[in-house]
């Protein structure tokens, strides 16, 4: 799920089905549940719905992650130290998920401003901790001027001014 939405651990845990609107692909945070204490609405991928529909037909309860006694799972620690090790990813934390998603959309040229609405932040410097991510987009763009440039001096016949 984390992998998917880019939102925090918590948030994740915690997530009810109520929260949850598969035909539109929304969820809506609650702002008790946010870092923010702000209501937060995110849309929702094809890959994400997928996995949620998956996870839907087989919910015993109310909560995405059901624990003991009706509440929610708590902690991953052990559970993510098992798959990580599997997985031969030691050293690897669930937080890493929420990073890899934002890390992933700045370098595809997503504006920063679009990713911090996706994870909720409330402050551009939250998420400026991402944009060294964005070189590459920003030398494809300045590239993309330049071709533009060398195509409208040679339509011209002239060298342009500038």
């Amino acid at each position: 799920m984390i992998e998917f939405t880019g939102t925090r651990k918590g948030e994740a845990l915690s997530g009810t089905w109520g929260q949850f609107d598969l035909e539109r692909g929304v969820w809506s945070k609650p702002a008790h549940a946010t870092k923010q204490q702000k209501v937060h609405h995110v849309p929702l991928s094809a890959p994400a719905l997928d996995l949620l529909r998956g996870m839907r037909k087989s919910a015993t309860g109310d909560f995405l992650f059901p624990g003991r006694k009706g509440e929610h799972v708590k902690d991953l620690k052990k559970l993510w130290a098992r798959v990580t090790q599997t997985a031969g990813l030691e050293g690897v934390h669930v937080h890493d998920l929420r990073h890899s998603f934002a890390s992933r959309l700045v370098s595809g040229g997503i504006p920063l401003a679009v990713v911090g609405g996706l994870l909720g932040h409330l402050q551009a410097r939250m998420t400026e901790r991402y944009a060294h991510l964005a070189d590459g987009a920003l030398r494809e763009a300045t590239d993309r001027f330049g071709r533009i440039y060398e195509k409208a001096k040679k339509a011209s016949g002239r060298k342009p001014k500038g």
